[in-house]
């Protein structure tokens, strides 16, 4: 977030002296003057909903530069209001999530960080492209973007083309004009003692290699399954057809803030409307309940989806516990070979 917001004011200084007020920035409606201040307006509004602890609407306030006010002026606005959307990430705890409309109502630190890299980026272009100039940021912070709140969006040539053409700014080849957009937060769900915590393209490949996601697991996770897993969604993510509510959840114990297992689906629901789902707990996880409490509830939730109509899943022979966890979810035994069994749960 600092370094998005340093890039865009010496980006903008060097343009200072010309006139702001007079140029439409780039494809926009907007001025460039009024393009600036919206940049202002986004980071304070994002930082008053993390540090606010809003959850149910926007914070009703909004921000007014003074009569008189520079272009110069309008940049320290920018500089002051990130410094304080950068400070409100830096302290919020990690499970806390706050209110953003598109498309699941919240977003936390990571995804308010996201937000506010993606309209500083993009807007700074916006102003850039108003006044004639070229402007390109470091391609770590697009890809921070990308891979945080446009999980939808296939990797293109470089991560500052993508994000240009993924919101409707730039081309790409072999690929249609972008014509309406919106990003998308990671999805949550919630059950008596977990969050299920949607994995984004960055947390699955940070998962994938041997890191932590992000999240703080129990002494033996993540376990294999869960890497694998994650390795899946990266390369779904490449292939284009990463879908942010079919993707793996991360198990997160609410009590400790401690993830202990992962469960998610292999892909979007097929034209039959079955849609497949795995899962695997770190080992000091187990016999707890876990795994059967947050099955019944993605398991519900999958069936709630306009044209699911069954949720299967499929387990070792040699598996009696996941068995057991998939017949008290109530999954019924529909077949079985010399290796698996498979189990669904209809509508």
């Amino acid at each position: 977030m600092e370094e998005a917001v340093a890039d865009c004011v010496a980006a903008l200084r060097a343009v200072a002296d010309r006139d702001w007020e007079g140029r439409t920035a780039g494809r926009l409606e907007w001025t460039c003057r009024e393009t600036a201040v919206h940049i202002a307006e986004d980071l304070i509004a994002y930082a008053g909903r993390l540090a606010g602890r809003h959850t149910e609407r926007y914070a009703p306030f909004e921000i007014a530069l003074d009569p008189g006010t520079d272009n110069d002026g309008a940049l320290q606005v920018i500089a002051t209001t990130g410094a304080l959307l950068a400070a409100a990430v830096r302290t919020t705890p990690r499970a806390v999530r706050a209110f953003h409309p598109y498309p699941f109502r919240h977003a936390n630190r990571e995804g308010f960080a996201a937000m506010g890299v993606a309209e500083v980026l993009l807007h700074t272009h916006d102003i850039s492209e108003g006044l004639g100039v070229a402007y390109e940021p470091p391609a770590e912070l697009a890809s921070f973007a990308l891979t945080r709140i446009f999980p939808h969006v296939r990797p293109g040539p470089t991560p500052w083309q993508t994000l240009l053409w993924a919101t409707g700014r730039g081309e790409l080849p072999g690929r249609e004009p972008v014509t309406g957009w919106q990003w998308s937060n990671n999805p949550v769900l919630e059950t008596e003692r977990l969050t299920l915590e949607g994995v984004t393209p960055a947390a699955a490949t940070d998962l994938a290699v041997g890191g932590d996601g992000g999240f703080e697991w129990v002494a033996s996770g993540p376990f294999e399954g869960t890497r694998e897993g994650a390795g899946i969604m990266w390369k779904q993510y490449e292939e284009g057809v990463f879908r942010p509510e079919w993707t793996m959840y991360v198990l997160v114990r609410r009590e400790d803030d401690r993830a202990v297992g992962a469960m998610g689906f292999h892909g979007a629901p097929d034209d039959t409307g079955r849609v497949e789902i795995g899962y695997d707990l770190a080992e000091d996880a187990r016999g707890q309940g876990y795994a059967t409490e947050a099955l019944r509830a993605l398991a519900a939730w999958a069936l709630e989806q306009d044209g699911v109509r069954k949720v299967a899943a499929v387990v070792e022979r040699g598996n009696v516990p996941s068995q057991k966890v998939v017949a008290r979810a109530g999954f019924t035994q529909v077949a079985e070979d010399d290796a698996h069994r498979t189990y669904e749960l209809r509508r």
